[in-house]
């Protein structure tokens, strides 16, 4: 009975589109409805920040090179996992990640909280030569961002194209994407008060490669290392109030 209505189907061409559409309409049901409930799912983080001109540089620098193959940000709820990450990924923390980065290969850890686990000179070592930090490391070399200048003149409109999807930068952090950028890696220049008025004394102004007179692609994957997991505070928050 089956084999014949299965077959019955199949030479019916309105019936069978009918049945597309109908097998379609469950599944896009099932992925939209929660969209519905997100207010209530996602977590509230009054102290999140949105990425730097020169960390969202940084962020595209990780996904042209292919990181995200290699290492997930998305710690999961497993206890092996938290006693080795912290605590386990929250939503909010990845509320302005565009495209997101959670992913699920790990050749190299998780690093969605490696922002301060290691200085800024270990990070740009283990780029030149990973095996010179990690001696058992199958991580590729990439000393070339050392060597190579970072393109800011479009900066902005990167910012522009993070708005247009929901991050909230202003005007004037569009406007100042370059020089807020050069700013960020040269604590010593006349930018640097930009970056800390626009994006909070917290940020991290600092010569991230090690040569405050240039800014290279080194210094923007660097700066962006550094922040993974720190632009909220609502994991830890969560874990204390919970007493684990």
């Amino acid at each position: 009975m089956r084999e014949f209505f299965h077959r019955k189907l199949e030479r019916s061409a309105i019936g069978f589109v009918l049945a597309i559409i109908g097998v379609s309409a469950i599944g896009g049901f099932v992925e939209i409805a929660p969209l519905f409930t997100i207010d209530e799912t996602v977590e509230k983080a009054p102290d999140m920040r949105v990425y730097t001109p020169l960390e969202l540089a940084g962020r595209n620098i990780y996904i042209r090179e292919g990181c995200y193959a290699c290492h997930s940000q998305m710690i999961r709820t497993l206890r092996d996992e938290v006693e080795r990450y912290g605590p386990y990924s929250l939503a909010v923390e990845s509320k302005y990640d565009h495209p997101m980065l959670w992913g699920s290969k790990r050749t190299g850890p998780d690093i969605a909280r490696l922002g301060g686990k290691y200085s800024d000179a270990w990070h740009v070592a283990h780029l030149i030569n990973p095996r010179d930090v990690v001696p058992q490391s199958v991580m590729p070399k990439y000393g070339w961002l050392m060597r190579t200048e970072l393109r800011t003149s479009d900066l902005g409109k990167h910012l522009a194209a993070q708005r247009a999807v929901g991050v909230p930068y202003t005007d004037a952090m569009i406007a100042n994407a370059s020089a807020d950028a050069y700013g960020q890696a040269s604590p010593d220049s006349p930018y640097a008060g930009g970056v800390s008025e626009r994006y909070g004394a917290a940020t991290n102004l600092r010569a991230f490669d090690g040569e405050p007179n240039r800014l290279t692609e080194m210094d923007a994957m660097v700066a962006y290392l550094q922040v993974l997991g720190r632009l909220t505070d609502a994991a830890h928050r969560q874990t204390a109030a919970s007493g684990d």
